[in-house]
């Protein structure tokens, strides 16, 4: 897709929602674009790297999530600043999301939320090598309560990932605007 001013899409959802695979296919459709996953860049930490675990992350665990967030959103900036379209996957949920936008603010930025049904998450997980819902299935719920209405809310559990993709493109518009 050739647009002729770039942005940030920031594509966010449960563990296992499909938030690589759209982000990736959401940035092959534009003229220049990255594709940012976040948890590439947490993997980064090769020496006292702590990964978030349930119910939340705390402590060190906590601060190394907040740095992903800020270096995904600076990268994404980076890229944006020199007319590439930048798309972050991450887990960002309910207060967690308030530190993208901090960081993404002045700069036109969308937020996608994937939200399939539970039971398709679940599906979906069985058939990956790497298994994520037994840990983090709960997350929907937080999803639910915290994330309805913000952004572009998507239910995948009946599209494909063209489809999928089609609809953001459909649905940008200011008034939808993250940032």
């Amino acid at each position: 897709m050739d647009r002729p001013d770039p942005v940030i899409f920031l594509v966010t959802g449960i563990p296992g929602a499909g938030k690589t695979t759209i982000a990736r296919a959401l940035a092959e459709r534009f003229e220049r674009a990255v594709h940012i996953e976040a948890d590439v860049l947490q993997s980064m930490i090769v020496s006292g790297a702590e990964w978030p675990k349930p119910p939340a992350p705390s402590g060190e665990a906590g601060r190394q999530l907040r740095l992903r967030y800020r270096n995904a959103a600076l990268l994404a900036r980076s890229f944006y600043e020199h007319g590439f379209t930048a798309v972050i996957d991450d887990v960002a949920l309910g207060e967690r999301i308030e530190d993208y936008r901090a960081e993404l603010e002045g700069v036109p930025s969308y937020l996608v939320v994937l939200a399939p049904r539970l039971e398709i998450v679940a599906q979906r997980d069985a058939g990956r090598s790497k298994s994520v819902f037994e840990v983090w299935g709960y997350l929907d719920r937080v999803l639910q309560e915290t994330m309805m209405g913000m952004g572009m809310w998507l239910d995948t559990s009946e599209t494909t990932v063209e489809e999928t993709v089609d609809e953001v493109l459909r649905r940008l518009s200011p008034e939808l605007r993250f940032t």
